[in-house]
């Protein structure tokens, strides 16, 4: 195979997906704001009287229902008090990895004693935006994430920025603009299937990882328990036990756990656990059952987690559309490769996800988001199939166009952009549940 990219390229693209894929305790939008309150308590020296938070809508509705590890509770007033009380912001997403049962305890009481302000921020248009004022003492602490779930875009403390928060930030900026790949589903492609064995082995960790998630769920009753349903007798009776019934198992136990608040980590991708496990276990499964070697595992596994990070460039970290729909493209194309497939078939596959799952939408990180992934993948592996048989959605169908980087700009297109009214909807119908109907 002729090698189609410079050392250059390469060496940014494998910077790109170890910024990307990450191991996340909880989901990642309360984490983010746990550890922008960690941060701030760290820059005011001392647990903080009062926390005032501002989120964006997105960040609001992804941690409204969302279990948080190591409580056995729901939402974001916890997360925030043990950010401040046991945070730890130099371990990013998992900030909350040394939570104990009497930090949990205390946590409880100081949500009890109403220290904690959260309003939704109408002035900043970015999606992901997390603003943390901690006070004590009559000083102040500013800490401010945005585009992405762990970068700091301001630190301040009594009204001055803190030393060299400016220049550390607009440096890291500038150099994540002149490195950040360009990518295109070729170039995904070539990379996973070209590149040094010992460059990529790195992400088996997120097979370990997920793996070891999808277990914990097939032990414990978390969530909707829908992992535990479909290997159950009721489950084998329905499914039986193919190859597809096990990658929904797996995936679907490892959502449960995560969305439940299980103290486990997940290997994250694009700043999202589920994406994470989306993005994996199909792939990790179907070469176990399909007796794949080791390295064709590895490279599948960048494939489809290439593609996820690939089609979130123009998405978006946090949108109206279901990260799933990212996720199990990203497992289809793993998985048509581990078939044996070409790269026009890994395109096709790409074009026959998008014609059935666009539109999905995001309604938050939940438990049931466990059932969202299952028909994501569910998608994918059909998808596969068919690419297999050389049979593709045309470019005379709905939004696919002949050029399968193009049909995915039509994607994050309607994601980013034309599901902008549905996504307030959807918050707006969240925040008023038992209350007057959305006008």
């Amino acid at each position: 195979m002729v090698n189609t990219m410079t050392d250059g390229e390469r060496q940014a693209i494998l910077k790109l997906i170890h910024e990307q894929v990450v191991p996340a305790i909880g989901c990642t939008e309360p984490m983010s704001v746990a550890l922008c309150v960690a941060k701030a308590t760290q820059v005011l020296g001392q647990v903080p009287e009062h926390i005032d938070l501002r989120l964006s809508a997105n960040i609001l509705k992804n941690a409204m229902g969302v279990g948080i590890p190591g409580t056995g509770m729901i939402g974001l007033p916890i997360a925030v008090a043990l950010g401040a009380l046991a945070g730890r912001p130099e371990c990013g997403l998992e900030v909350l990895c040394d939570c104990t049962p009497q930090a949990v305890e205390r946590g409880k009481q100081y949500v009890d004693e109403n220290r904690i302000t959260i309003a939704l921020e109408e002035d900043d248009d970015d999606k992901l935006f997390v603003n943390a004022i901690c006070t004590a003492q009559g000083h102040c602490a500013e800490a401010r994430i945005k585009t992405a779930h762990t970068h700091f875009a301001g630190l301040w403390k009594d009204g001055k920025e803190v030393e060299g928060a400016v220049e550390h930030r607009s440096l890291r900026m500038e150099e994540h603009a002149d490195t950040t790949p360009v990518l295109t589903l070729r170039k995904v492609y070539d990379f996973a299937t070209q590149a040094p064995l010992q460059d990529i082995s790195f992400i088996l960790e997120a097979k370990r990882l997920n793996e070891a998630a999808a277990r914990s769920g097939l032990i414990d009753n978390y969530g909707h328990k829908l992992g535990k349903t479909l290997c159950s007798p009721l489950g084998r009776g329905v499914m039986g036990e193919s190859i597809f019934s096990k990658i929904l198992t797996m995936t679907s136990c490892a959502c449960d756990a995560r969305m439940a608040g299980a103290m486990i980590p997940v290997m994250s991708n694009s700043g999202s656990g589920n994406q994470g496990i989306c993005a994996t276990m199909p792939v990790v499964v179907f070469a176990e059952e399909n007796h794949n070697t080791e390295e064709e595992l590895t490279r599948a596994l960048i494939m489809s987690n290439l593609t996820a990070i690939y089609i979130k460039q123009t998405l978006g970290t946090l949108s109206a559309l279901c990260g799933c729909v990212v996720a199990s493209t990203g497992s289809a194309c793993g998985i048509t490769l581990l078939m044996g497939g070409t790269y026009e078939q890994v395109s096709y596959s790409v074009k026959n996800m998008i014609a059935n799952l666009t539109g999905m939408i995001c309604d938050g990180a939940k438990p049931s988001c466990a059932l969202k992934l299952t028909s994501g993948v569910s998608t994918a592996v059909l998808s596969a199939m068919m690419s297999m048989q050389n049979n593709v959605v045309s470019s005379a169908e709905g939004i696919i166009d002949d050029d399968v980087d193009q049909s995915i700009r039509n994607l994050t297109a309607i994601g980013s952009k034309g599901m902008d009214e549905t996504d307030r909807y959807v918050l707006d119908i969240m925040t008023h549940k038992g209350g007057k109907p959305s006008a």
